[in-house]
């Protein structure tokens, strides 16, 4: 769904710019009927006079209006800024998506490197992607046991029951850095698409947001395409020639070929744009959804680890769901998902057993007495002192 915002969305609108704007600097994109004592370059300045000035818009079965003012009221200014504001909608769709890659280093992990390292494990020998799952396992261990929370007072307490809810509380030691980031992104989408709708109502100074209503309508009704107010291909324009001391006003008939490209491609758009928002709503409603119920996070961990035939009793259960919530946390599980999604779920499902590994080590003293005592107080100290020290390297 991201990418369907910042790559496709900004590649199909870039195209759309080059094609309107070939045919407004390429071809011919406003001719006007002259009157016959017209020269050849009265006809040349009429044709500029009018592209660069704007044109209105009246219907054949409505009479000119005399007063200038009325014709003013229905000019249409935006034909010759089409391709400026296909680009600068490309640039809105892509900027949640520079956000993102300026912010998420912030987190302590190069998540570029995670995944090209998390790609080429899947290059060369058994021997040697065994040992790349084994050093990526141990680059992760030492992040996540960099931020660990080291205090355990209110405070604190408090923050973790507020993340529980308030998810997109951007907090390294908290563990919801990333996550909070991305459902911020994923906002951001969501904010944009509708925006764009608005953005286009007061750039054609019509209400653009129900065209695509109107379009579905005239389809239900079988109405033929009849020319769009919107998009006219007949318009007027109202010029003045100095000559000597008097001004002499002229009104031609001018028809715009380009309307013809901005109608269906702004069609097009509508839909684009609701099919976008549809799924961008949905696709933020499931990531709100996964992140309030804690479990979801449980089971996916858990599902990989029964893949790789690692949970094998009761005392294993209870410490897949320490090493959920309280290891990996937030941000580690979602740096799997990001793993799967660039990469494949074999490689997740080896990572996984990898850190379960180091995370087990870490706990045998405890392994004897884990139902009066926790397995991990992240709270009171670090996972692994000898990693904080080396952390910085």
């Amino acid at each position: 769904i991201d990418r369907l915002n910042h790559r496709y969305t900004v590649l199909l609108l870039v195209i759309f710019a080059v094609v309107v704007s070939t045919g407004q600097f390429v071809g011919e994109p406003i001719q006007c009927w002259c009157p016959a004592e017209f020269t050849d370059a009265y006809e040349a300045y009429t044709t500029y006079i009018c592209w660069i000035s704007n044109t209105y818009y009246i219907p054949m079965e409505e009479t000119i209006p005399i007063d200038i003012r009325q014709r003013q009221d229905a000019e249409i200014t935006y034909y010759q800024w089409v391709p400026i504001i296909l680009l600068f909608q490309a640039l809105l769709f892509k900027i949640p998506n520079l956000f993102w890659r300026f912010t998420h280093s912030a987190s302590g992990v190069n998540l570029d490197k995670i995944v090209a390292m998390s790609e080429e494990t899947q290059l060369g020998s058994p021997e040697d992607r065994a040992e790349a799952i084994k050093n990526l396992a141990m680059y992760l261990d030492k992040w996540l046991d960099t931020y660990q929370e080291y205090k355990n007072n209110i405070f604190v307490r408090a923050k973790k029951k507020a993340q529980t809810f308030c998810f997109f509380m951007c907090d390294r030691r908290g563990g919801t850095y990333l996550v909070g980031l991305f459902i911020t992104i994923k906002i951001l989408y969501m904010a944009n698409v509708i925006g764009q709708f608005f953005l286009l109502n007061a750039f054609m100074a019509t209400k653009y947001n129900l065209y695509g209503f109107e379009v579905i309508k005239s389809l239900i009704e079988n109405e033929p395409m009849m020319e769009s107010p919107r998009f006219p291909r007949v318009t007027l324009c109202d010029f003045q020639i100095r000559q000597l001391q008097n001004l002499q006003r002229w009104t031609v008939q001018c028809v715009l070929p380009v309307n013809l490209f901005n109608e269906k491609i702004f069609i097009f758009l509508w839909f684009w744009y609701c099919l976008i928002a549809f799924l961008t709503a949905v696709n933020l409603v499931k990531w709100v959804f996964y992140q309030l119920y804690q479990n979801n996070k449980v089971q996916y961990v858990k599902k990989y680890l029964k893949t790789s035939n690692e949970i094998n009793s009761g005392f294993d259960k209870k410490l897949c769901a320490k090493f959920s919530r309280d290891y990996l946390r937030n941000d580690g599980i979602f740096l799997m998902y990001v793993i799967s999604k660039n990469s494949t779920n074999l490689v997740v499902a080896d990572l996984i057993k990898e850190l379960w590994k180091i995370f087990k080590s870490k706990h045998k003293p405890h392994s004897n007495n884990v139902e009066d005592e926790p397995m991990m107080n992240s709270e009171k100290e670090p996972l692994s002192g000898s990693h904080l020290l080396n952390s910085s390297a």
